[in-house]
């Protein structure tokens, strides 16, 4: 959806001056912060008059915007004139209008962290799958202090800068004027609570680093790029939280002979000219064993054939793909006599056909 053009959002002309623009946003924000009103789109109103003011009130933003509108203005990830979110406002307004978002409670369990990992597998494991054992290094609950970080229970008070609450309260200057903000406590970092003995063996962390074994189970067909979610083997929850997931990226090697396309195999199929020629049965290799392949007289370099169902299992269907022969008829390198012999014999017969010869003159006339 294309944005809204920025003076339209507050409500304010092209030559409005700067205390014409913090009037207009003082009082929309007033309006949609979502903390007072009850419409239901308070939410994105709030962010977009927020972005509005964050370029119309910075003098060099402004002028860019103005020359090259939307596209011209190139933010950073820290979101608009340095607010994410709701960023520095969300202090202000909490005094503001008397009361405050609700803020998560830093001691609620919370989940664990996903891990990611990549493994390598062979051409031969990614089509018949496989079980693997990886080694991977995670954070878990300390098994002495069961997560708390204390030495015992007795070590651990209320905080006594926030009295337990694990915010403070603190008063600054913003456009509003003075104002009470609320801010997490600096002392317990949010949690209420003082530890006086660290606990030995986590040393006031609460988790301690373990190399576990952890089972991969591989299905058939799998492919590179593709990935495999193996649930709660990720970080230990905090709190008492889930666990999160382990996510491995497959990378697989390439084959000697074979290559996959989708979940198809292609081979080259080198055959010689007397094959070629007079036809032949050949043992062609597959994933699967040698399967007897059948090459009329006459073939020509180029000529694909099909080994239905020799491909690969699709990993969602179930489904095999084929696999396609491509014939490559070979120019014998070096000959020894008895083969000189019989190829001089064949040069003076007639090896092509007068049809193919006639066309081929007939475009260089």
């Amino acid at each position: 959806m294309s944005k809204r053009d920025y003076y339209d959002v507050l409500g304010v002309g092209k030559s409005a001056d700067e205390r014409e623009i913090k009037k207009a946003f003082r009082t929309l924000a007033k309006k949609y912060h979502p903390d007072v009103s009850t419409e239901s789109n308070a939410e994105e109103k709030f962010k977009e008059i927020q972005e509005a003011y964050s370029v119309l009130s910075d003098t060099e933003k402004r002028s860019q915007y103005d020359q090259f509108g939307h596209e011209g203005m190139n933010f950073g990830q820290g979101g608009f004139g340095g607010f994410n979110d709701y960023g520095g406002f969300e202090d202000i307004f909490s005094s503001f209008f008397g009361g405050s978002r609700k803020r998560r409670d830093p001691n609620a369990p919370r989940r664990g962290n996903d891990l990611s990992k990549r493994m390598t597998i062979t051409f031969e494991e990614a089509v018949f799958g496989v079980k693997k054992k990886i080694n991977l290094r995670v954070n878990e609950e300390c098994t002495v202090c069961h997560g708390s970080g204390a030495y015992s229970k007795s070590d651990i008070s209320t905080c006594s800068q926030c009295s337990g609450s694990g915010t403070v309260y603190r008063q600054q200057q913003t456009i509003f004027g003075t104002t009470r903000t609320q801010t997490t406590c600096p002392e317990c970092n949010g949690s209420g609570k003082e530890i006086k003995r660290k606990c030995s063996s986590c040393h006031g962390h609460g988790y301690t680093e373990v190399v576990k074994k952890v089972e991969v189970n591989i299905p058939e067909g799998i492919n590179t790029g593709q990935q495999i979610r193996l649930s709660g083997k990720g970080e230990a929850g905090i709190n008492g939280g889930p666990a999160g997931d382990l996510y491995i990226a497959i990378n697989v090697l390439p084959h000697e002979i074979l290559e996959r396309i989708g979940d198809d195999i292609v081979l080259e199929l080198p055959i010689t000219f007397s094959q070629a020629a007079l036809g032949s049965d050949i043992l062609v290799p597959t994933i699967y064993g040698d399967v007897k392949l059948k090459v009329p007289s006459g073939t020509q370099t180029g000529t694909k054939f099909r080994l239905r169902g020799k491909g690969v299992k699709n990993v969602s269907s179930g489904y095999k793909g084929d696999q396609h022969v491509l014939v490559v008829v070979v120019t014998p390198e070096k000959l020894d006599q008895e083969q000189r012999k019989l190829f001089n014999k064949l040069k003076k017969t007639n090896e092509m056909s007068s049809s193919i010869w006639n066309k081929f003159k007939k475009i260089f006339k």
